[in-house]
């Protein structure tokens, strides 16, 4: 019989997982065979949250705008925006930005090369940090997203939610005592524990079978890959917010304000939104617009992380036109409506609706 001990499971877990990523892991991805910080530290923000299917558009896009890090610095937020919408979580990009300026002035366009200090720029983690210094420079440390917290709950049989403070502290214990001592290991080891979480070590139905830490595995051994990781403790109803919006039109384009830097959908274009106990009719006049005819369009849904959005779009034919720039709002011509700023729900809610006003030209 196998020894399945503790001991022996931490002291094969990074030979094992190393061989498994130079023959089965992911070599091929587009921020993969450098060591360019910028480059990786670019796909790793991007990556938070977010399929690896979904970034690689963004990604390239970004480098044929912005192919170094001091090309990201200079050009100003609302272009880092306009190419990020649509992959949300929109203080990513703003954190980007800011941490592109930061290295830029403090490191001369240059990111350091210990952990402890990139992870003091802005928007990068403990974990976001390692992970850059590991594939830029080799460093040897431990990450810690949600794919590694899956793969060394289930293998180690870690009970508790792993975001608690008590959990996530044993976790980040378990993760430093992994890490392999080899020469240039760390890389394979450090994309291998990704790689494992992201394809075999899936949140359902892992492929147990043809895992590397197949005989290791507490979660496996026990029948308990369901229950690993526990989820979080049972939380309060979801709060619900209920929004008008307007889209003023002119029957060529429509009139967008610029939300503030912080908060839901900082720093984008957004429909102006109707004050509680207010009416648009006010809102409008307040404009200095002319209300000309007015269509309630179907109510658009969306979650974001601690909220429910419920925003009731109505399309409103107005003239006379404030001047562009005017408290914060433009005039935004159809055409631009794929690659301006907008939120992914506010996009797909302009560029969807059937029979639009301004017609079809620019819009897919």
């Amino acid at each position: 019989m196998p020894d399945t001990s503790p001991d022996t499971a931490v002291a094969q877990f990074a030979p094992r997982l190393v061989a498994w990523q130079k023959s089965h892991g992911r070599h091929d991805l587009p921020w993969q065979q450098t060591r360019d910080a910028f480059r990786i530290w670019l796909s790793e923000i991007m990556l938070q949250q977010t399929q690896v299917a979904t970034v690689i558009p963004y990604y390239a896009r970004f480098l044929d705008e912005f192919p170094t890090l001091s090309d990201l610095a200079a050009a100003p937020l609302e272009r880092v925006l306009e190419l990020w919408a649509g992959l949300g979580y929109y203080a990513r990009a703003r954190n980007l930005h800011a941490c592109a300026v930061a290295v830029q002035r403090q490191y001369g366009g240059e990111f350091p090369r210990q952990a402890a200090r990139i992870a003091e720029l802005p928007g990068i983690g403990r974990s976001t940090a390692a992970a850059i210094a590991a594939f830029a420079y080799g460093e040897r440390g431990a990450i810690l997203d949600g794919n590694v917290k899956r793969v060394l709950t289930r293998c180690f049989g870690v009970a508790g939610f792993p975001g608690s403070p008590k959990v996530e502290k044993a976790l980040w214990q378990l993760a430093e005592s992994l890490l392999p001592h080899g020469p240039g290991e760390i890389e394979s080891y450090t994309q291998g524990i990704m790689d494992l979480g992201a394809s075999l070590c899936s949140r359902s139905k892992p492929a147990c079978a043809i895992c590397p830490m197949h005989d290791l595995c507490v979660a496996r051994r026990e029948g308990r890959q369901a229950e690993l990781p526990e989820g979080k403790p049972v939380k309060k109803a979801v709060p619900e917010r209920h929004v008008t919006a307007l889209i003023l039109h002119d029957g060529a384009r429509i009139l967008v304000e610029r939300r503030p830097p912080t908060g839901i959908w900082g720093g984008l274009l957004a429909l102006p939104e109707v004050p509680e106990g207010d009416s648009p009719a006010a809102l409008v006049s307040r404009l200095g617009l002319a209300l000309e005819s007015v269509e309630a369009l179907p109510e658009v849904r969306h979650a974001f992380t601690h909220f429910r959005l419920f925003l009731t779009p109505l399309l409103c034919r107005v003239s006379s036109r404030p001047e562009v720039g005017e408290g914060g709002l433009e005039w935004l011509p159809a055409e631009d409506f794929a690659r301006a700023a907008l939120p992914a729900p506010l996009r797909k809610l302009l560029l969807k609706m059937p029979s639009p006003p301004w017609g079809k030209t620019g819009v897919s």
